[in-house]
């Protein structure tokens, strides 16, 4: 269950940290988008560790496919950003390169992607974090966990998404080199899972959008999309991940999730 000090504690450094306004400036707009997201963390938090299989379908504006085979595992941690170590299986173009990434509230995420051909690992710079991870839609900070910290909010409205009553919730990234300007996030009034996100780039302008379907509850409390689609609407692109075999409270530890374990990684 989540501690009331450190939720207080979150809320009240989030709300000094907004840098055009003082807490006592606080919209009430503000306030509720920035509540709704608190919640929707709050209810996913003391899953642990989990694991993974995920099938990656990238596919071009002509609609041509290439499949890769992934498994994924992931590492909760209270009071940060969580872990993960991504791990391609298939094809063998791809095979044996592994992402590590270490998500991170307020600091830098810090992220390494170990490509077995040129046998080294790369540190990738925050500065690259907009860049797109292994010819996918998906950038490298998509990839880092959601933590409330990392954005401002306002509140929009109630609008449905994916047939579900949603809130309708603008986040600001807190950090500069983000790719991103903004972005709208649609989180559902049942369970407060995500529903749908789109992202507008630096110019402001709608580059992607990311839809979650196929929720499946695991552990009594924990919601997962079978399915998440990423649209690019600038390049017509699109990247689907497919998860399977999900399994929550392995065992895992923070020893698995070290970087100089990449290259070994399976």
């Amino acid at each position: 269950m989540l501690n009331k000090k450190l939720v207080f504690a979150t809320l009240s450094s989030l709300i000094l940290g907004f840098t055009s306004l003082t807490a006592n400036a606080m919209t009430a707009e503000e306030q509720k988008g920035l509540e709704i997201s608190l919640e929707s963390k709050k209810k996913d938090e003391g899953w642990a560790d989990s694991s993974a299989d995920m099938l990656m379908i990238l596919k071009n504006k002509q609609g041509q496919e290439s499949i890769r085979e992934i498994k994924m595992k992931s590492l909760e941690i209270m009071n940060d950003g969580d872990k993960s170590l991504t791990i391609f299986n298939k094809p063998r173009d791809v095979k044996g390169t592994a992402f590590l990434s270490f998500s991170h509230p307020v600091e830098a995420d810090e992220q390494w992607l170990f490509l077995p051909a040129l046998k080294r690992v790369k540190r990738i710079s925050s500065r690259n974090k907009s860049g797109p991870f292994m010819g996918s839609e998906f950038a490298f900070e998509d990839l880092s966990s959601f933590e409330v910290e990392k954005y401002t909010y306002k509140y929009l409205g109630d609008e449905a998404a994916n047939g579900e009553m949603s809130f309708k919730v603008e986040q600001y990234p807190v950090d500069e080199n983000s790719g991103y300007t903004r972005r709208i996030v649609w989180i559902d009034q049942s369970e407060y899972r995500v529903q749908k996100i789109e992202f507008y780039d630096r110019k402001n302008t709608l580059l992607k959008t990311l839809t979650f379907s196929d929720y499946k509850q695991y552990l009594d409390k924990h919601w997962r999309a079978d399915v998440q689609h990423m649209v690019n609407h600038q390049s017509g692109k699109s990247t689907e991940l497919k998860w399977s075999n999900y399994q929550f409270k392995t065992g895992l530890k923070d020893s698995d999730f070290n970087r100089n374990s990449l290259k070994r990684a399976r």
